[in-house]
């Protein structure tokens, strides 16, 4: 299971909460033959502006793969109907996206070092014999976005969200070299035990969290990360989760960088653009985290570029 420290009493909660008890413990039986067809998804909720199946279709035809992906929107009070619908109609595999990468750690019963670290799942195999592996592309998506010519060693990084992430950017950033990670939170007292756990990972990078409501100066911030939806096509997409007035107090030559890919410029980044500082948006996160995903599902790794050049075709 996800790391205990984390998640013991979140699963607790969540499994009462969810009645998925049953299907947690429940096995299916080994060494079963993999006659399958290659069917894919994303489960999340709200997916209405979702794009993940134009890219992961333009994934699958570089490799010569016939494959289905299909967009599957989930609550989170349907999580445990929907998982019992992926094993039975015999899905290889999903990917996750809000809000569901930390409840999704219910169904799962192995995970691989980098869904560990980043305490949260992105992408899920399905074996044959119907248990689930969870990864986390996410980390190797956030990484490679960041400007090759961007030093993050020994840089204060803002994360707006500790989600999973906001979970995955500290754990990108952590082993970047950042110096010092603060998290901006609805709820300190939740963060609690998210913050002791990476102080235990990553003892040489300090960890703080402070409440996103009273964001009045950034100035010690050299990189602000948005984790949230806030700004994301169909659910905010005229909203931004930091005002200009205290954007502006991010130091010359910060970095903002948001993860949300549609739009391609969020509220946030064309504010941050306004001000002069330097922006990166989710496109080439959520492209690196796809085409890893395909790589654990096949095997192979898919063409970067062609799966980029369908998504700027559809934004």
């Amino acid at each position: 299971m996800l790391n205990k420290e984390l998640y013991e009493k979140y699963l607790q909660k969540k499994a009462k909460k969810l009645g998925a008890e049953e299907l947690i413990h429940s096995q299916s039986p080994e060494n079963v033959a993999d006659r399958r067809e290659n069917k894919f998804c994303v489960i999340g909720y709200p997916l209405g502006h979702s794009l993940s199946s134009v890219i992961h279709q333009a994934g699958f035809k570089s490799l010569g793969i016939e494959a289905v992906y299909e967009t599957l929107e989930t609550p989170p009070e349907n999580l445990v109907e929907r998982i019992k619908y992926l094993k039975n109609n015999n899905y290889k595999g999903f990917n996750v996206t809000i809000p569901l990468k930390l409840p999704v750690a219910l169904f799962i019963e192995e995970v691989d070092k980098s869904a560990d670290i980043a305490s949260a799942i992105n992408t899920v195999v399905i074996n044959p014999d119907r248990t689930l592996k969870g990864y986390n592309t996410d980390v190797i998506g956030f990484k490679k976005a960041i400007p090759s010519d961007f030093n993050v060693f020994g840089k204060t990084v803002g994360i707006l969200g500790t989600g999973g992430a906001g979970h995955a950017a500290s754990v990108a950033l952590a082993e970047s070299g950042a110096g010092e990670i603060r998290f901006y939170t609805r709820s300190i007292p939740n963060s609690i035990e998210l913050l002791n756990y990476m102080r235990k990972v990553f003892p040489q990078v300090k960890f703080e969290a402070y409440q996103i409501e009273y964001i009045r100066d950034l100035s010690m911030v050299d990189i602000l990360v948005n984790t949230t939806p806030i700004g994301m096509l169909g659910r905010s997409a005229d909203m931004t989760p930091v005002e200009k007035e205290q954007l502006k107090t991010l130091p010359e030559g910060a970095l903002v960088y948001d993860v949300i890919y549609n739009p391609r410029k969020t509220v946030l980044l064309k504010l941050a653009e306004d001000l002069g500082y330097r922006t990166v948006n989710g496109v080439d996160m959520f492209i690196a985290q796809a085409a890893a995903a395909e790589e654990i599902w096949t095997g192979q790794k898919p063409n970067f570029e062609l799966m980029k050049i369908a998504l700027l075709e559809v934004l």
